[in-house]
């Protein structure tokens, strides 16, 4: 058995009680007058064994209450010392605050028993109203400290799980911070990946045309092409800044492209696509007048335009077809362009947009395929068309 080191207030604690119980010993104040089987100075054996086991009231708690039990009880054949009798209760006490959950929970109740049996045998016994005493006494040496340990410990373990609880949420707050940082971080490398890689695919594609091809009228062509790719990409990206920057109260809002803006979007695709020899077809087959969430609508069009990108990247020559339809509270968008050998030049591609894609649809809920059948390429997303699809994004 190893002995740890005592804490300072255990020693100023055992030499001020010892100090006490010497003092009252040498002036003859003693707790059990004359009913003594021994010499006057067994009084200090138990006193001395009692106040070397506050030393150990934190490190041997347990121990020390067996111990201590046993030397009150010896000090009662002695003349007897009132300090015995207070360094008791305080091993008592220390015993329920320091000592293990169990013990903690078992000493207020059997001490709480030892008063009452203690108190009914002594009436039984001596048949005076005096005898009363003897129960109130063990009750302030037994069940009065193991009461109010017990008291000490509910709370603190009260404050520690509170504590714990305060760390838990406040770690929690921050890893909800954190998936909210990333979250964001996700949707707006999707927001600028789709505004952006439409007009640079352009650019890409017309401004190799006009290095490749020794023609004044092609690269006319292609240099316009690309200028007007140019203003829109960057009208797009002053529309990104601006959802970035914290808008005054007084300030409208920033526009949200929408389903409404597929025509504009397919005369811009047949113009970028046109060297490819790709031709771009609508078939819009949405009820009029029935509104969508915003974050559907932006989604469906963001689906839509990195369709058309990726068509005009990779496509072979023919129509690609883009369907866009409103049924059982599902909004169904389908792309389908011709998929194999092309001519003329490329765009490289990362295989991002496929990804962001997929990501818009299902943090919609949604459902998103992109494969090649046969001669076709099939983009197909279904999003929940409902109210409720807002509160998804």
């Amino acid at each position: 058995m190893t002995f740890s080191r005592p804490h300072r207030d255990d020693v100023i604690l055992c030499a001020a009680s010892l100090f006490l119980g010497l003092a009252l010993w040498s002036l003859g104040v003693h707790s059990n007058g004359s009913r003594h089987l021994l010499p006057d100075w067994a009084a200090l054996v138990p006193l001395g064994v009692l106040g070397a086991l506050e030393l150990m009231r934190r490190s041997r708690p347990n121990i020390n209450l067996v111990i201590g039990t046993a030397a009150v009880v010896a000090d009662q054949f002695t003349v007897g010392n009132l300090g015995s009798v207070l360094i008791f209760t305080d091993l008592m006490y220390a015993a329920v605050v320091y000592g293990p959950p169990a013990l903690a929970r078992r000493l207020p109740i059997s001490t709480g028993l030892i008063t009452v049996a203690v108190t009914v045998t002594a009436v039984a016994w001596l048949q005076t109203p005096q005898a009363l005493l003897i129960g109130v006494i063990t009750g302030i040496v037994s069940f009065g400290p193991a009461l109010t340990g017990a008291t000490l410990r509910n709370h603190r373990e009260a404050a520690e799980a509170a504590r714990l609880r305060a760390e838990q949420t406040a770690l929690l707050a921050e890893m909800d911070r954190s998936q909210a940082v990333v979250a964001e971080r996700a949707r707006m490398a999707r927001e600028l990946h789709d505004m952006v890689a439409n007009h640079l695919s352009a650019i890409a594609i017309h401004s190799t045309a006009a290095l490749s091809i020794d023609s004044a009228e092609t690269s006319r062509e292609a240099l316009g092409v690309i200028r007007e790719n140019s203003v829109q990409g960057l009208a797009e990206m002053r529309r990104l800044i601006g959802l970035l920057r914290e808008t005054a109260a007084d300030e409208e809002p920033v526009a949200v492209p929408s389903l409404d803006g597929l025509g504009s979007l397919l005369e811009q695709a047949r113009t970028n696509g046109s060297a490819s020899g790709l031709d771009f077809v609508l078939e819009d087959a949405r009820p009029p007048g029935e509104a969508l969430p915003a974050p559907v609508e932006l989604a469906a069009y963001r689906i839509v335009q990195e369709s058309l990108t990726n068509a005009i990247k990779h496509a072979a020559p023919g129509t690609v077809t883009v369907r866009v339809g409103r049924s059982d509270g599902l909004l169904t968008v389908a792309v389908d362009s011709p998929y194999g050998e092309r001519p003329g030049p490329r765009a490289p591609g990362s295989g991002s947009g496929l990804v962001g894609m997929r990501e818009r649809t299902e943090l919609l809920g949604g459902e998103f395929r992109a494969a090649a059948q046969g001669t076709w390429w099939r983009v197909r997303a279904v999003l929940p068309a409902e109210e409720k699809a807002a509160n998804a994004w």
